[in-house]
């Protein structure tokens, strides 16, 4: 093995001397809390602790033993213990967004053996590799020691709330950098994988083991939510006025996969209005939709902050803290991140404005997940998971998981000349910017202690001896800049990484931002850095939301620019890797990267789609019809693909006998039929596959990104421009070749939504598009 791969495998592996340490005392760690202890006699004459029995039935057992003021008390997140049943304490909060987290009252790092666990990329990174697989198997790994946490008694609870599946709508937006990004179908593709393998279940669905949940998954934050604080507009009172159109293609589509297909055990509603009506007090939205449309199963939690306290405080929606009580209760809601259901259900009861069988629905949905979880099924180290302890966390195999999904989510935006792989035999380099030799920062929001880090200066040290490094600017807001010193630093090499971009101080919940170029002077630096340089200089953004970088685009002496989002613990590893080419990068972008005029448009417009009359521009790549500096789905490689389509199973798709109700007309004449009038097997039977081949020119092997779109000969008002309908990641040799097959359906695939929030599929042609290449098809009704 070449001396710098050698060096970097001994720092992913330094750790492994504390977890050895972790082992050694893990058999002298306590069960975690839990109910229905066989050796206590007093629980064994519970219906609700025999496991023959369905949840159903033991939920509605255990709830009908409580008193009023012990169902009360079970209402709220920090859920009290109930000893004359030897029930525990329970904490509902607890955060897994890209790892089991420190946010949330759940966890705790401080005490116990396991004081790190494996941090993955900040979500939006790991999306662009556009590898379903790979989000299952960092779901599967959270899971893991999420319960590895639990079963070492440093976790209250297994419900993690996580994934944040809202759409990635500005780039202003402080916690896009949370998100799988601004398609539907990734989102919504996401949120199933990651779910699925948190919660136990195979890739493919339906075999949770034994039936229990390794760990409880959640939905967030339920729905339209995408603004935190911008001029003077806080997610706390927001409205967000939201066309049915939108919600039905746009903002409720990820949340349905997540809780259809996912079978998540658990929804947030969001803090913000939807069209007048807070989300935790809209019973069509809770109950009508997730519940009885979607069939969700599992808990409905408030958000924290009080969700329910800012319905009358901050949305004045309610005149009295009872009106609030009652509003969330009746609409479906069941837990409160907050007090306002301990402080004030009692009375809300006593003004007969709700019936305590509204709390013991409550109940029973919060009692049934912690069921789920094989809470209530004795000492949980004797059951499905309990053999998962610390030393199955920060494993070897997790860790370079980490790294895997570092490396393959990065994204090269510009590689002129083939700047990129550096030689190996660079006798000297330069690494210049405020984040060239902090490995906090790429940590992102939401995270833990994690395993190990490498600065990405430590990791270049590895490839290049003589590398030197200077800061450039005082901070990430780069208020001063040393720009002589760091022009010196970069005469003096031959090659020089620029490492710059945001940081927590530029993006972050309850923080927008409120332009869309690098904070401060770091532009300044980055070009007279790039002057003074020898050769072009390669730079490195390191941020959770778009950067208009054009400048950078657009000058020669700007080599390469890649983007490496906050790429987790293993991110400088994979940074140098890719740099020196043990890598070959193939990331795609997941949003668009907007121009910096952008932030003309208020971000409380919550429209996608443009509007002439008044200039609006749209917004994502399905209906933004502006200037971008980077599109979605954009990303180089050191390799050439060529596409072509190989096979389409049929080029005309005749939809005429999939419905007895007549097609309707537009009124610009297009005739179309409604997908709800089409049953599933209907519009299963008309399924049809496409097959593309894929070649890899160069000789380089790389992962790939195949995506599939869908765009139609002839816009109707407010059908996208395109539509991503499917995405697939493969792996080729150099020169190697390959056969993607997309296997298709029209409802879910050829529909789209009308002004009254319907999906249909209009008659007429459209092209199937796979890089360069498109294909026809027509629809027949």
């Amino acid at each position: 093995m070449k001396l710098q791969r050698w060096i970097l495998t001994v720092l992913l592996n330094l750790v492994f001397i504390n977890a050895t340490f972790i082992c050694i005392t893990e058999s002298s760690t306590p069960p975690p809390p839990f109910s229905c202890d066989s050796s206590n006699s007093n629980t064994k004459s519970f219906k609700f602790c025999q496991t023959n029995l369905s949840i159903s039935q033991r939920a509605r057992d255990l709830v009908s033993r409580l008193t009023l003021d012990e169902k009360i008390s079970q209402l709220i997140t920090t859920a009290p213990a109930i000893p004359r049943l030897g029930i525990p304490a329970y904490q509902w909060w607890s955060e897994a967004l890209h790892g089991v987290a420190y946010t949330g009252d759940g966890i705790t790092f401080e005490v116990g053996v396991i004081d790190s666990v494996t941090t993955f990329p900040q979500v939006l990174l790991t999306t662009s590799s556009f590898d379903r697989r790979l989000w299952y198997r960092i779901g599967q790994v959270i899971g893991t020691e999420a319960r590895a946490v639990y079963n070492g008694g440093q976790a209250q609870g297994m419900t993690f709330w996580a994934p944040n599946i809202n759409i990635f709508r500005d780039p202003r937006w402080g916690r896009g950098q949370e998100t799988p990004g601004e398609d539907p179908l990734v989102v919504g593709r996401y949120s199933v994988a990651y779910v699925r393998g948190v919660q136990g279940d195979s890739f493919h669905g339906g075999k949770l083991k034994h039936g229990q949940l390794k760990a409880s998954a959640c939905c967030k934050h339920f729905t339209a939510y995408d603004l935190d604080n911008w001029e003077g507009n806080d997610r706390y009172g927001f409205n967000a006025r939201v066309t049915k159109q939108d919600l039905a293609d746009t903002y409720q589509p990820p949340f349905r996969s997540c809780v259809h297909e996912g079978r998540a055990s658990g929804i947030m509603c969001a803090y913000n209005r939807v069209n007048g009506v807070p989300n935790c007090a809209d019973r069509e939205l809770l109950t009508g939709t997730a519940r009885q449309q979607w069939g969700f199963h599992g808990y409905i939690t408030s958000d924290c902050a009080d969700g329910v306290r800012i319905i009358k405080e901050n949305h004045k929606y309610a005149r009295t803290p009872e009106e609030a009580v009652a509003d969330v209760l009746k609409a479906g809601m069941d837990v409160n991140c907050g007090t306002y259901l301990a402080n004030y259900t009692k009375s809300t009861l006593s003004q007969k404005m709700i019936k305590e069988s509204d709390i013991d629905r409550a109940l029973h949905n919060l009692f049934s997940v912690r069921m789920r979880l094989g809470l209530f099924n004795g000492n949980p180290k004797k059951l499905v998971y309990g053999n998962i302890g610390p030393k199955q966390v920060c494993t070897k195999e997790h860790q370079d998981l980490a790294l895997d999904a570092a490396r393959n989510g990065i994204v090269l935006l510009k590689n002129s000349a083939r700047l990129l792989p550096l030689s190996k035999k660079t006798s000297s380099l330069a690494v210049i910017g405020p984040h060239g030799n902090n490995s906090h920062m790429m940590l992102g929001n939401y995270h833990g202690p994690p395993c190990i880090t490498v600065e990405v200066l430590k990791a270049l040290e590895t490839y290049v001896k003589n590398t030197v490094f200077h800061q450039g600017c005082n901070a990430v807001n780069c208020t001063n800049v040393a720009i002589n010193d760091a022009v010196n630093t970069a005469k003096g090499a031959d090659y020089v990484v620029l490492a710059v971009g945001l940081d927590k101080g530029e993006e972050r919940e309850d923080f927008d931002r409120e332009i869309l170029t690098l904070p401060g002077q770091q532009e300044r630096l980055i070009t007279a850095v790039a002057d003074a340089a020898r050769n072009p200089v390669i730079l490195v953004l390191f941020c959770g939301s778009p950067i208009d970088v054009s400048f950078a685009k657009h000058n020669p002496k700007i080599g390469s620019i890649l983007w490496a989002g906050y790429p987790g613990q293993a991110g400088g590893i994979a940074l140098a890797e890719i740099i020196f080419g043990d890598h070959n990068p193939g990331g795609r972008l997941p949003i668009t990267w907007y121009p910096k005029d952008f932030i003309k448009i208020p971000m409380t417009n919550m429209g996608m789609r443009p509007n002439p009359s008044s200039g609006y521009p749209g917004r994502t790549y399905r209906f933004y019809n502006g200037e971008k500096v980077f599109p979605f789905g954009y990303g180089l490689s050191y390799s050439t693909y060529a596409y072509n389509f190989v096979h389409v199973s049929q080029s005309s798709i005749y939809l005429t006998n999939l419905t007895d109700t007549p097609s309707t007309q537009s009124s610009d004449g297009v005739r179309y039929l409604s997908v709800s009038d089409i049953s599933k097997n209907s519009c299963d039977n008309v399924k049809f596959s496409v097959v593309v081949g894929v070649k890899n020119s160069k000789e380089m092997a790389g992962r790939h990104p195949v995506l599939l779109y869908i765009r139609q000969e002839k816009l109707s008002y407010g059908s996208p421009i395109k539509q991503l309908i499917g995405f697939e990641s493969i792996s080729l040799e150099a020169g190697g070749k390959a056969e993607v097959e997309f296997r298709l359906n029209p409802c879910d695939h050829l529909s789209t939504a009308n002004e009254d929030g319907l999906m249909v599929i209009e008659e007429g042609s459209r092209f199937m598009v796979v890089g360069d290449k498109e294909y026809p098809i027509n629809v027949v009704i």
